[in-house]
């Protein structure tokens, strides 16, 4: 991938693609900024080159119409408060260029949603290839820094990059640098941490890393699935009964590798799945049939946290149960705080388990890298070619 500096920057618009998919309230606030907070340096770094800034972002799944609930005006008012700059929004295609001509050196604008216009997310090339020519009608080069995104074939993450001068931003450098080492060039002992609620979300990740692995740590709803393989009732906990034969083959596998598979060995049961439900702990043999397992017990905190403690390089993707809900925050809580006070290379695998780190309060500053992207990050741990970033690479 090309970088920054070998784009001619003075002087030209320079089209941005970041991820600005935040979450809102019903009021319509950004409740969380990290990805935006996660483009400034290049977006910085751009402005001080000279560059007249564009941005290309999208925000939830408006399916190719205008939503007005999700709008980027929200987005570019936050953009401004932190960059300390008016940054300029165009609300619509038609006022796109008239924006963008006003541009002078340093200058930023946010067009608004890709995803209002259905050729961003085409299935069909030559829509998205026609939708990108727009852009690169204005665009001097293009810059990649939507991690977020870069596992899509969508007009404004693989088409535009085909049309003018490209390079990665400094954000999807520093991320694919870092899944390159977990995947290429991990220290030993390696831990990875898997939760969440669906083990089928997790089975191309748990394919590419066992062999590369010591530890494979399991907790989350997709524990229960494995619990389901060694003939365990699971009383009313969620499980995916379709992928037990895939489970039970994980075990077999890590068995014959040598690898450290760990289940829970007990787990933080309750009648409902409520905050205020009555709750107990129970070993994993022993989950009542009329009860559901949201968190992993007070033991398997602490033998997870060893082993977290006595790791090189430890890598988490997916919370360890309900822990929006306090009564089931103590085991995403525990590996916050072990990985926070590693002297391992620690990285959060984005989404759900890097939300958990804010909404917990843990140090973020702790923790070596906190990805952008969730998706993305999981097909990167899988081994996949990402399009996003297999075009930066192909155009040089």
């Amino acid at each position: 991938m090309g970088t920054l500096h070998e784009l001619d920057l003075p002087d030209s618009t320079v089209a941005v693609r970041c991820d600005f998919n935040v979450p809102l309230n019903e009021e319509g606030e950004i409740t969380d900024d990290l990805r935006i907070v996660a483009a400034l340096p290049t977006i910085n770094a751009l402005r001080k080159a000279g560059s007249r800034v564009v941005i290309l972002a999208h925000l939830g799944r408006p399916e190719g119409v205008r939503v007005a609930e999700l709008t980027l005006a929200p987005v570019a008012r936050r953009l401004s408060q932190l960059l300390g700059i008016s940054v300029v929004f165009s609300a619509a295609p038609s006022t796109d260029r008239e924006v963008i001509d006003s541009l002078t050196a340093g200058d930023v604008a946010l067009l608004e949603n890709v995803r209002f216009d259905p050729r961003e997310t085409s299935k069909d090339p030559k829509a998205r290839l026609e939708l990108a020519r727009n852009w690169a009608s204005w665009a001097d080069c293009y810059v990649s820094d939507g991690f977020g995104v870069v596992h899509r074939e969508q007009a404004s993450v693989t088409e535009l990059a085909t049309l003018v001068p490209n390079a990665a931003g400094l954000l999807v450098a520093r991320e694919s640098e870092v899944f390159a080492q977990l995947l290429q060039r991990a220290q030993r002992p390696y831990t990875v941490i898997l939760g969440g609620s669906k083990v089928g979300d997790k089975l191309g990740v748990i394919q590419s890393l066992l062999p590369r692995v010591d530890n494979l740590l399991i907790g989350g709803g997709m524990a229960y699935t494995f619990l389901l393989s060694m003939g365990l009732g699971i009383g009313d906990s969620i499980a995916q009964p379709d992928f037990v034969e895939a489970a039970r083959g994980f075990l077999t596998q890590a068995q014959d590798l040598g690898v450290n598979l760990m289940l829970p060995v007990d787990f933080v049961v309750a009648d409902r799945f409520a905050p205020d439900a009555i709750t107990a702990t129970v070993d994993q043999d022993s989950i009542p049939a009329d009860q559901m397992g949201l968190d992993i017990g007070p033991r398997t905190r602490e033998l997870y946290s060893q082993i977290i403690r006595d790791s090189a390089t430890i890598v988490w993707n997916g919370p360890m149960g309900v822990f929006e809900m306090p009564a089931f925050a103590g085991g995403t809580l525990a590996v916050a705080r072990a990985m926070a006070d590693s002297t391992g290379f620690t990285v959060i695998g984005g989404g759900d388990s890097a939300a958990a780190v804010r909404t917990l309060e843990v140090d973020q500053s702790k923790f070596d890298h906190i990805s952008t992207g969730g998706g993305a990050s999981l097909e990167f741990l899988e081994g996949k070619n990402l399009p996003g970033l297999t075009v930066l690479e192909g155009s040089k």
